[in-house]
């Protein structure tokens, strides 16, 4: 995403980008950047709350006025629970890469292929000639 906001500042669209991944968004360096300290694919808030959506909405916001387009990750201050426990679950290795067996990798297997949720998704995307939400972008 922080290639796509760097084109898209550069057309004059102003962006900011939310993450959970410091490292890798430093090293895409977009424009501004808005860091939660939550598992990947959380970075708009919780499940279910609404007040902690609302805030991490708001404070990604209030960056387009805060700061300019060079590169700079704000940390929202936002922590997914009291300890970081959570986090030992997010990097586990393979049992194979232990030789014990002691680790679980219970993570959802990845595929080369597309994976569709309905056939109607499937069918859908097969049908489209081409990207339209990027047409305008040239």
């Amino acid at each position: 995403m922080g290639l796509i906001a760097r084109e898209l500042e550069a057309r004059g669209i102003p962006t900011v980008c939310l993450t959970s991944a410091w490292s890798i968004t430093q090293a895409v360096n977009p424009p501004r950047a808005a860091y939660v300290d939550y598992p990947l694919g959380h970075t708009a808030g919780k499940p279910g709350d609404r007040d902690d959506q609302q805030l991490i909405l708001r404070s990604a916001l209030a960056l387009l006025n805060a700061t300019d387009s060079h590169s700079a990750i704000a940390d929202l201050g936002q922590i997914w629970s009291v300890d970081d426990s959570w986090k030992d679950r997010v990097m586990r290795a393979k049992p194979a890469e232990h030789g014990n067996g002691d680790a679980a990798d219970d993570r959802v297997e990845r595929f080369a292929t597309p994976q569709y949720q309905m056939e109607s998704d499937r069918s859908e995307a097969e049908s489209a000639p081409e990207c339209t939400g990027c047409l305008w972008i040239e």
